[in-house]
C-alpha cells in the first residue's frame, strides 16, 4: 500500500495547478504561432503539465510505502543425536522412524508450516546420526528459545529417550512453545552395574600414595557380591569385594603408589554378574600425571594481614605448590626451610619491614637467584629495598598514600589474561599505594597500571622485571584482599583474581625455557571426541620467532602403534590438529632443524574415552511426558508417530503479519525523471518540427 504525504500544506497543490495553467496560457494564447489550433492546445497541455509537476515537486512530496510480510509458523524437529539411542534401538527401527518423521515434515509443510530439523547442539541435520557422547536436553531447548526468539514457533518435536547426562533437567526451565515428545528406546528396568564416578588426584608426586575412590551404581540388585579391581597399565594393584545389601551406591576406596614419572593409565573394572546386559559401563579409565615434586613458595611478613589469606587461597588451589608462611614471633619456619636454594618463589609482604623483623631474611634472598615478589605497604622499608638494588627507585621515602584501582596492561606478553578477567579487574576497589616518585626501571614490564579516580595512567601498579635470569615482581601497594572479596560479592566466585595471581605465581616460580624449539600438546588430557592439538614454536639466536620450519611428529600408543605426521609452521598458524586417535597414553617425539642442527622434544599426553552415554540405557519416558504436559504439548511413542502427524496437521497454521514502512522522496523516483524528460522533449520536438525555435 502506498500514499503520498507532504512537507508543506497539500492545499498548495491548487496554487501549483493555477500557476501551471496561467504560465501555459501566457505562453501559447497571447502569441500567434504558425501551427494549427489543435497543435497549440497540445503544446499548451504539455507545458501546463510540465510546470505543474515541477511546482508540485517543490512541495516536497514523500511516498509512504507499507509492505506486509507473512511469516509462516515453524515447527522445529529436534533429534537426540547421542550414542545411547543406537545402544538400545536397532537400525531397522531407526530407519522406519526416519521415514515416518519425513512424512510428518511433509504433512506439516502441506498444512502451511515451515519445518526445521536440528540435533541437540542446534546443528541442521538431514538424516539420523548418533555421534555425540553426551545428552543435554535442556541446553537443546534453550538454544531453540534463543535462536528462534521473536519467531513464530508453533512447537518443537523432540525425538529422544529422555536420558540426559549433561546440564540440568529440562523440567526445571520454562519455554515459550509447546514441546511434543516422541519416546524412543528401552524402558525395561534391568539388573546393571555401572561405574558412576571415579574421584582421584590428577597430579600425584613420585613416591607418594594417592587415593582412588570408585562409586559403583547397582540397579535392581540386592544382596549381591560385586568385585571391583584397580589396574595400572594392565597390572592388578588391588581387588575388593562387597555386598550390595539394599544400597544402590557402593563405594570402593583404593590406594595407589605413584611410581615412575609421566602419565599413568589406571583402570577400574567391575566383574560382570549373571543377567547383566549392559557391560560396557563396567569399566572406566583415568589418567594420573606423576611429577617429581612440588614447587615451594615462601611468604614472609612482619605481621598478619588479610592479603596473606587471599594469596594463600590462590596458592592452595594448585596442587603443584607447597606453601610456607613465616611471620617472626608468630608463625615461624625452621631455618633449614628458609634457605633460598630450597625455595622457588619468595613473597615478601611489607618486608623488609621498618622494624627490622624480616631484614636479615630479605637480605639472604636479595643476594640469591631465587624469584622474589615484593608487596609494598605502610610497614615496608623502602630504603632497604633500594639499598639492596631491587628494581625500585625513589627520591625520598613517601609519607602519604593514594588510592588507585588496577588496569590490565594489554602489552604484557609473558602470559595472557582472559577477556572476562580483564573486564572484572577494572571494577576492583582501590588499593593503597605510596604517594610520591617511586619508580620501577624502564626494562620492567607493567602487568597492572594505576587508575586514579577515572583517569587511567601509565604508572605501574604491578610490574615484572627479569635481570640475569632472575624474576622479580613488585606490587606498589597493599589491600588486594579487597579485590578478591569484591569479586566474590559481585560474581559469587574469585575466578579473575585467582587467574591473575595464579598465572603470576606460576610465571615467577618457573625457570625460563631457553630452548629454541618447543613443541607440546596444548593440554595433557584430551577426550576421544576432540582433536589432539600440538603447538610448535621456533626461535632464532636472539629468541625472535621464526617460521617455515618442517616439524616431524611421531606418536607412539602405549600398545606400540606408531603414527607419523609432518607440518610446516607459518605466522598465525603454529598449531597442528590430529584426529582419529584412540584411547590411551601416547608418547610423542617432535623434531626439526634449527641452524642446521636437529632439535628434539619428547613428552606424553593422554586420550580418554567418554562413557557418559553408556552409564544409563533405560529410557525415561516419564520425563518426556512431564515435559510435554508442562509446555502444553503431548507425548507419543514411536508407534504413535502417525497419530502425531494427524494431530499436528489438523491445527490451523496461523501466519504472523509483519508491517514494514518505508519513506522516499518523490523526486528520487526514476519514473518521475523520465516523465519530466518526456514532457519537455515532446514539447521541444513539436515546436522545432512545426517551425518555432
Amino acid at each position: 500500500m502506498q500514499r503520498i504525504i507532504f512537507e508543506s500544506s497539500p492545499y498548495l497543490i491548487v496554487v501549483c495547478f493555477v500557476a501551471a495553467l496561467g504560465y501555459a496560457t501566457l505562453l501559447y494564447f497571447r502569441t500567434r504561432y504558425s501551427w494549427s489550433p489543435n497543435l497549440n492546445y497540445i503544446l499548451f497541455a504539455l507545458r501546463a503539465a510540465l510546470t505543474f509537476f515541477l511546482a508540485f515537486l517543490l512541495l516536497g512530496p514523500i511516498v509512504k510505502q507499507i509492505n506486509n510480510l507473512f511469516e509462516k509458523p515453524v515447527y522445529v524437529v529436534v533429534q537426540d543425536n547421542s550414542a545411547s539411542i543406537t545402544e538400545t534401538t536397532d537400525s531397522l527401527t531407526l530407519g522406519r522412524i526416519e521415514a515416518q518423521l519425513a512424512e510428518t515434515n511433509g504433512a506439516l509443510e502441506n498444512a502451511g508450516y515451515s519445518v526445521n530439523r536440528t540435533d541437540l547442539n542446534g546443528n541442521d541435520v538431514n538424516a539420523f546420526q548418533f555421534p555425540f557422547p553426551t545428552s543435554d536436553l535442556q541446553g537443546a531447548l534453550k538454544k531453540i528459545s534463543s535462536l528462534y526468539e521473536g519467531r513464530n514457533v508453533a512447537g518443537v518435536i523432540l525425538l529422544s529417550d529422555g536420558i540426559y547426562n549433561t546440564g540440568f533437567s529440562p523440567l526445571f526451565a520454562s519455554y515459550n512453545f509447546p514441546v511434543y515428545t516422541i519416546g524412543v528406546g528401552d524402558t525395561v528396568q534391568r539388573a546393571d552395574l555401572a561405574i558412576k564416578n571415579i574421584a582421584y588426584n590428577k597430579i600425584a608426586y613420585q613416591g607418594n600414595k594417592f587415593p582412588v575412590r570408585a562409586e559403583v551404581l547397582a540397579k535392581n540388585l540386592e544382596n549381591k557380591l560385586i568385585t571391583v579391581s584397580l589396574f595400572q597399565r594392565g597390572k592388578l594393584l588391588d581387588r575388593q569385594t562387597k555386598n550390595t545389601g539394599r544400597e544402590q551406591l557402593i563405594v570402593f576406596d583404593f590406594n595407589a603408589l605413584a611410581g615412575e614419572q609421566g602419565i599413568q593409565k589406571m583402570d577400574v573394572q567391575i566383574e560382570v554378574i549373571s543377567g547383566e546386559r549392559n557391560t560396557r559401563n563396567n569399566r572406566s579409565s583415568f589418567f594420573v600425571e606423576v611429577v617429581e615434586g612440588k614447587k615451594k613458595i615462601l611468604l614472609v611478613a612482619p605481621a598478619p594481614h588479610p592479603d596473606i589469606k587471599a594469596i594463600r587461597e590462590v596458592i592452595g588451589k594448585n596442587s603443584n605448590y607447597e606453601f610456607f608462611l613465616h611471620i617472626p614471633g608468630l608463625t615461624e619456619q625452621q631455618p633449614a626451610s628458609l634457605q633460598p636454594s630450597k625455595i622457588d618463589l619468595a613473597i615478601f609482604h611489607q618486608a623488609p619491614d621498618i622494624k627490622g623483623k624480616t631484614r636479615s631474611l630479605f637480605q639472604q634472598f636479595a643476594g640469591s637467584k631465587t624469584s622474589v615478589f615484593l608487596i609494598l605497604g605502610q610497614q615496608a622499608d623502602l630504603r632497604e629495598i633500594v639499598r639492596l638494588k631491587m628494581p625500585l627507585t625513589m627520591e625520598a621515602p613517601p609519607r602519604d598514600y593514594d588510592e588507585v584501582t588496577p588496569i590490565i596492561n594489554p602489552g604484557f606478553s609473558s602470559f595472557t589474561v582472559s577477556p572476562e578477567t580483564n573486564s572484572i579487574i577494572t571494577d576492583y576497589p582501590p588499593a593503597s599505594v605510596h604517594f610520591g616518585k617511586i619508580q620501577v626501571p624502564l626494562r620492567a614490564t607493567p602487568l597492572l597500571f594505576q587508575r586514579i579516580g577515572s583517569i587511567a595512567t601509565t604508572k605501574p601498579l604491578l610490574a615484572v622485571d627479569v635481570q640475569d635470569s632472575r624474576k622479580t615482581a613488585i606490587l606498589l601497594g597493599e589491600g588486594i584482599w579487597r579485590w578478591r572479596l569484591n569479586e566474590f560479592d559481585r560474581t559469587e566466585n574469585t575466578a579473575a583474581f585467582d587467574e591473575l595471581f595464579g598465572k603470576l605465581f606460576q610465571y615467577l616460580s618457573t625457570s625460563d625455557d631457553k630452548r629454541k624449539f618447543r613443541s607440546y600438546p596444548v593440554q595433557q588430557e584430551f577426550s576421544e571426541t576432540e582433536p589432539v592439538i600440538f603447538e610448535s614454536q621456533i626461535y632464532n639466536d636472539i629468541f625472535e620467532p621464526v617460521y617455515g620450519n618442517t616439524i616431524q611428529l611421531e606418536l607412539i600408543h602405549e600398545r606400540g602403534k606408531k603414527s607419523e605426521f609432518t607440518y610446516v609452521t607459518s605466522p598465525g598458524n603454529i598449531r597442528y590438529q590430529i584426529g582419529g586417535l584412540t584411547e590411551g597414553v601416547y608418547r610423542y617425539k617432535a623434531k626439526t632443524k634449527v641452524n642446521e642442527k636437529v632439535e628434539e622434544i619428547r613428552g606424553e599426553f593422554a586420550l580418554t574415552e567418554s562413557q557418559a552415554e553408556l552409564q544409563n540405557l533405560t529410557a525415561d519416558f516419564e520425563l518426556l511426558r512431564k515435559l510435554s504436559a508442562n509446555t502444553g504439548g503431548k507425548f507419543y511413542t514411536v508407534s504413535q508417530i502417525q497419530q502425531l502427524q494427524q494431530d499436528l496437521a489438523k491445527t490451523k497454521a496461523k501466519s504472523i503479519i509483519h508491517s514494514e514502512e518505508t519513506y522516499s522522496a518523490l523526486i528520487n523516483l526514476k519514473w518521475i525523471f523520465i516523465l519530466l524528460l518526456a514532457l519537455v522533449s515532446t514539447e521541444w520536438f513539436l515546436r522545432k518540427f512545426f517551425g518555432s525555435y
